[in-house]
């Protein structure tokens, strides 16, 4: 006589049950870790809903994450001086700026592009970015482009986490 526990139709009942199991189990905690899905808010440079008549809105929330546009030197008022250093100084806290508004810090920065309208300013912007990420920088991409709005040498975008409301 042949034991009965290892045919077929028991080892596709027990392997069926398994992820019978498995996909209850990954629901419930699908649905317990779940977030809220929270409303799209469109705010201005001050934090307020933004009034929807701008082109481009310069600071979005959604879903614990801040999504910032892309700032230039001359994003925000004229810069004071035409040198990288000044251009990359006054981009930098344009995007700390919103970035607090958004309920951030420069810590929970997660990504940031770099455009660069001259890949000859990398090691200058470079000197001045570090010391906006004193516990290390983001993951980041800097590419050069032929040309950025405004006649800026530096034009950054982010996306960082929601720390605080």
């Amino acid at each position: 006589m042949k034991p009965t526990f290892f045919t077929r139709r028991n080892v596709m009942s027990s392997v069926a049950s398994v992820f019978s199991v498995v996909g209850v189990t990954s629901l419930f905690a699908q649905k317990a870790f779940a977030k809220k899905n929270e409303p799209v808010q469109k705010l201005n440079r001050d934090g307020k809903p933004a009034d929807g008549t701008q082109m481009i809105t310069p600071l979005i929330i959604h879903n614990g994450l801040i999504y910032i546009a892309g700032q230039g030197a001359n994003s925000n008022g004229p810069v004071s001086k035409d040198d990288i250093d000044s251009h990359t100084t006054k981009v930098m806290e344009n995007v700390k700026g919103l970035v607090e508004v958004g309920g951030g810090s420069m810590d929970s920065v997660l990504q940031l592009t770099v455009f660069l309208a001259d890949l000859a300013h990398y090691d200058a912007m470079n000197k001045i970015f570090k010391t906006y990420f004193p516990h290390g920088g983001p993951a980041r991409t800097t590419v050069a482009v032929a040309g950025l709005p405004g006649k800026s040498m530096i034009e950054i975008n982010c996306i960082a986490a929601v720390t605080r409301k």
